[in-house]
Order: structure tokens, then C-alpha cells, then sequence
């Protein structure tokens, strides 16, 4: 999906840098308690969060994105089916990045070249920890927009807030990850001359994938 990092997540009071675990904490896990590699283990943290971040589709720690559509989807006048429980109408804009704690802003460009931001009155975002769906208010559509790339821009707050509310399964398969890297430099282990891959460690990740719909 098109999406741009507008803000990234600041440095979390709790873990001191801006990642949802520590320095320390993964120092700890490791068994590590010599300063040298500090640089380092800080570098594979980063690194065990971005795969997290990219394998499940969300953001942990809070930050801002954008996401930038060539234009409104449609057709604009679609309901939602009768009868279904949960759907993805035909006029409803995905946000496939979760959690998301609030749609700031939609602005896009009219056939006059004018940036327009929608009163956030006219549209409704209903958010789920895995998928938000956005739809004009009943008896509204979205307008027409200038027929170009990049016409309509969503801008949105993501992640679970500060280090203490990222799932400690998430976490966890962070440190596992580190681990890997630091000690392995991979994701293999050597046991009795053989190579064999860690099969349980993404596994940790599976109940906070996002699902497409």
C-alpha cells in the first residue's frame, strides 16, 4: 500500500529509545552485560521491529502515516450489503495498518487544483484492531477528484500508544529475533554439524497479523 511515514514514533519514557523494548531489558535476555556491542543490540532492535512491524501490518509504537490514493474509490453511491455482519463496501477506503487510534484528515485535489480537506462531519471511520474502513456519511459521496496520481491523502495516528501497551507477544518475538541475529547472525541453528531454520518464532507474530480482506 502507498504509504508515507509522516511522523515516527518518539523516544518511549518507559524503554528510552524509540522501540517497545529496552536496551536493557533485551542486554538481560541475551545474557549480555558488558557495554561493548551496545550499538549494536540498539541496531538489531530497530531491525527485529521493522520485521515485526511489516510481517503483522502494524505499527507498534505511536506514529503519524499517510496514505495516498490516485482517488476516491467507488461507486460512490454502494451501501452496505444487506444482511452481512461486516464488509468492505465499494466506496470504502481501507486502511490495511493497524491499530489506528484516529483518521486526522482526508484532503485531496479538485478539478481546479485545489487542495480540499473534508469536514471530518461528512465521513465515518469505524476502526477494528486489525483494519479501519472509511465511508462518506450516509447520504453524502465522495467528490470528484483532479485525474491524477496522488490526488487523495489520508492521514492517520497508528500503534498501541507507548512501549507498555505493545502485546507482550510482539515483544517477545523481538527479542527472539535479536537473538537470532546477534548470537546466530541469521535465523538458523547449528546443532550436531546440521543447519536447521527456528520454525516457532514467527509463529509468535500470528495473532496479530492483519488479514485483507
Amino acid at each position: 500500500m502507498p504509504f508515507h511515514l509522516v511522523a515516527p514514533p518518539a523516544v518511549d519514557t518507559v524503554t528510552g529509545i524509540a522501540e517497545p523494548v529496552s536496551l536493557a531489558e533485551v542486554k538481560q535476555h541475551l545474557r549480555v552485560d558488558i557495554p561493548d556491542d551496545d550499538g549494536l543490540i540498539t541496531a538489531l532492535i530497530s531491525s527485529a521491529r521493522q520485521m515485526a512491524e511489516t510481517l503483522t501490518n502494524r505499527q507498534l509504537l505511536t506514529a503519524t502515516w499517510n496514505l495516498v490514493l490516485d482517488a476516491f474509490p467507488g461507486p460512490s453511491l454502494m451501501g452496505v450489503p444487506a444482511g452481512s455482519p461486516y464488509s468492505l463496501p465499494g466506496h470504502a477506503i481501507l486502511i490495511p495498518k493497524g491499530p489506528v487510534q484516529v483518521v486526522s484528515s482526508i484532503s485531496y485535489l479538485d478539478m481546479n487544483f485545489n487542495l480540499v480537506t473534508m469536514p471530518q462531519a461528512d465521513y465515518v471511520a469505524a476502526s477494528t484492531d486489525d483494519l479501519t474502513r472509511i465511508t462518506p456519511i450516509f447520504g453524502q459521496i465522495w467528490q470528484p477528484t483532479l485525474p491524477q496520481i496522488g490526488a487523495v491523502t489520508v492521514q492517520f495516528v497508528a500503534g498501541y500508544g507507548d512501549s507498555t501497551q505493545v502485546p507482550a507477544g510482539i515483544k517477545h518475538w523481538i527479542k527472539l529475533r535479536v537473538d537470532s541475529l546477534y548470537n546466530q547472525r541469521g535465523e538458523v541453528a547449528f546443532t550436531r554439524g546440521r543447519m536447521d531454520k527456528l520454525p516457532f518464532a514467527d509463529a509468535l507474530l500470528d495473532p496479530y497479523k492483519i488479514v485483507l480482506l
